[in-house]
């Protein structure tokens, strides 16, 4: 079928037509052998492809045809265009049998089947009604006889009716899912969206595309959510078992910090359009803004909530400045308000010289830290923003600080590549971890407050021990500069997100790992009593493939020892090596290899590979793993071992004759004293 459709390509060459196709689809009945194709000169043709012929020109269009269907029957065909039209087809006499203006570019049709209850669709006698996907980013069904919209999804939210070509939001595929009855669309933000066919009710969505990911923050009373901070005015919230995404509009600028409040329903977002906004997550998983704040002079850089209770947040931004806000009681209440609250500063003060890379407030809410370009971080009092002190000590720009949830520390880290840890009495550095090479981004607290994890602009996160001062992990995920950074409530799984798109899950197995240590030891313990039973049986085989299967060379040297010291070792040896699996000889081979290089050892190896000479097949011998680097490694030890003990054997025999010729001369001193 393939050759067949190069075939027309080849013949509208050479009859001098350069036709570029921008859409194929074979004809629904295969008998026919029939190409339906759309190029550039906005016309359908119907090939042959047996004759690999043009058998029927379908003028209509005078835009680009981007979708084709066909009809249960295979009677009717259903074209699509950039012209805002579509035409409905009779396959007999190919002949346009209506022509449906749909008041919008569409990129994708599909006709409703037939015998299902489209009721809910506005679908209420039987006749052909296709669906439309195009430019305005919804889906409408259309009645083919009167050329009628007979349902129309509503605009979503935060799209303007007047939008008529609505680029962002426009659908450029969709398709339908008989056996799951749903409706899928793909739109030109690369998400991918799931509809009841039925009822075109919004299912699930998954985002095809992170970009540059900037924050990233566990959301949801379980954390069963996250809240992830691209490159672009959007929000996007994901649910962690099924992937659904939802896309938070409200922002005009691109938003570049998070944080989340203690119960995790509530929390904020700061973008470069000089605001922050608060959301509120519902029970049923829908995110909704309930607040925005405006005061800044320039663009929210950093934003972080209050610990104890919901009731007031901190934003920085590049004017230098650290603004307080309060919340009002209707949020932390969770009234139900009607809009979203706007939202004035308590607390205004100049913080730092140069732009404001990060903000934190202290688990009890009394304190609140300023990391900044000036190479300086600060520390304030929430209740008056007064200055308490200054921590100095970084080479260059620090990007962000965080309080120890356990101790009275401040942790900061620094484009010099280093993280300090810095007491809060005295303002003076206690510890300083360098091992990046490259910007330390972000940090946060792990293992109850034991431990600090930092993300580089390497793409590389590190785990550091604060009391032994220690990098005790690297973790290699992502290949650019990861910006996003945090921890769970349970404290046992971290997502990080990076300039590279991806978001990446991290789980503490510390644990999982200890008890799997734990059990292997255990299990060693069972199966060495079990080894040392053996031998007091004198149950060999099972001794010999148990010492194998623990990959104990040394255990193995010693079943073989005490099998050789049996009144028919040699035989039994020959035996119990012979039973063996084949991957078990080879293991016994590369021991052998190993006890061959000491003269203590050889002739247990010699044993061992003395019988596999004698009873194996050169070919089953050939077929062993690692059989020419064992022959290579034994030939040069065994002629040492053999001309060791041929100088042995030289010695004994010189002194046998020495014994000897010894005995003689003793022999006939005393014949003569007798004869005397």
């Amino acid at each position: 079928m393939l050759r067949d459709l190069w075939r027309p390509l080849r013949l509208s060459r050479a009859s001098g037509m350069f036709l570029f196709f921008s859409l194929v689809k074979f004809h629904p009945d295969i008998s026919r052998l029939q190409l339906f194709s759309s190029s550039m000169d906005y016309k359908i043709r119907l090939w042959d492809l047996q004759s690999s012929k043009c058998i029927a020109l379908l003028e209509s269009h005078y835009s680009a045809v981007t979708c084709l269907a066909f009809s249960a029957d295979r009677e009717t065909l259903v074209s699509s265009g950039r012209d805002k039209i579509c035409t409905v087809w009779d396959l007999n006499t190919r002949a346009v049998k209506r022509t449906v203006p749909v008041y919008e570019s569409v990129e994708s049709v599909i006709l409703l089947p037939e015998g299902v209850d489209f009721l809910p669709l506005g679908v209420k006698k039987s006749g052909l009604h296709f669906l439309t996907a195009g430019s305005k980013g919804i889906l409408q069904v259309w009645n083919a006889s009167t050329a009628t919209c007979v349902y129309s999804q509503p605009l979503p939210r935060h799209q303007d009716a007047c939008e008529e070509e609505a680029s962002e939001h426009s659908l450029v595929h969709c398709a339908l899912v008989p056996v799951k009855d749903e409706v899928v669309t793909v739109n030109a933000e690369h998400n991918i969206v799931f509809y009841d066919a039925r009822t075109l009710q919004f299912r699930k969505q998954f985002a095809g595309y992170n970009g540059e990911v900037l924050d990233v923050r566990f959301l949801g009373p379980g954390d069963s959510h996250i809240v992830v901070a691209t490159n672009s005015p959007q929000l996007k919230v994901f649910e962690l078992v099924t992937s659904d995404c939802q896309i938070l509009y409200g922002h005009t600028d691109t938003v570049l910090a998070l944080d989340v409040f203690r119960k995790g329903t509530l929390f904020v977002s700061c973008s470069k359009d000089k605001s922050f906004r608060v959301w509120r997550m519902k029970k049923n998983g829908q995110v909704v803004c309930v607040a925005q704040g405006l005061g800044h002079a320039n663009g929210v850089g950093a934003i972080s909530c209050s610990r104890m209770k919901e009731s007031f947040v901190v934003t920085v931004s590049q004017d230098c400045t650290i603004k307080v806000w309060n919340l009002p009681e209707s949020l932390s209440a969770k009234a139900k308000a009607a809009g979203s609250e706007s939202l004035r500063p308590r607390l205004t003060e100049k913080a730092h010289d140069k732009d404001i890379n990060s903000v934190a407030v202290s688990p009890n809410d009394r304190l609140m830290a300023t990391g900044s370009q000036d190479k300086t971080a600060k520390l304030w009092a929430s209740h008056d923003c007064s200055l308490m002190g200054v921590f100095s000590g970084h080479k260059r720009g620090v990007w962000c600080v965080q309080f120890s949830p356990v101790d009275q520390v401040l942790a900061t880290s620094s484009a010099d590549g280093s993280v300090k840890i810095w007491g809060l009495q005295d303002f003076s550095c206690l510890k300083t971890f360098e091992g990046h090479d490259a910007s330390v981004l972000k940090i946060v607290f792990v293992s109850r407050g034991t431990q600090v994890l930092s993300s580089g602009s390497d793409g590389l996160l590190k785990l550091w021990t604060i009391k032994t001062n220690e990098c005790v992990k690297t973790l290699d995920g992502h290949e650019d500069k990861i910006w996003g950074l945090h921890a769970n409530r349970q404290d046992d799984m971290v997502v990080t997100g990076s300039s590279d798109s991806c978001i990446v899950l991290w789980k503490d197995v510390t644990e999982i790992e200890l008890e799997e240590e734990q059990a292997k030891q255990e299990e060693q313990i069972l199966k060495e009593q079990e080894l040392s039973n053996l031998l007091h049986e004198k149950r060999y085989l099972k001794a010999l493939g148990l010492a194998i299967s623990l990959d104990r060379p040394h255990t193995v040297l010693t079943v073989i020892k005490a099998i050789l010291k049996e009144t028919s070792g040699k035989e039994d040896l020959q035996s119990n090596l012979l039973k063996l699996r084949k991957d078990q000889k080879e293991a016994v081979l590369k021991y052998a290899v190993t006890w061959n290089t000491n003269s203590r050892n050889c002739h247990e190896a010699q044993a061992v590979v003395g019988t596999l000479l004698r009873h194996e097949s050169p070919e089953s011998l050939l077929q062993l793993e690692g059989i020419k680097a064992a022959v290579e490694s034994l030939l040069p030890y065994t002629e040492r071992h053999f001309q060791r003990l041929g100088r042995l054997l030289q010695a004994a025999t010189f002194l046998d004759f020495m014994w000897q010729s010894m005995r003689l001369a003793d022999a006939s001193r005393q014949d003569e004293d007798m004869s005397m």
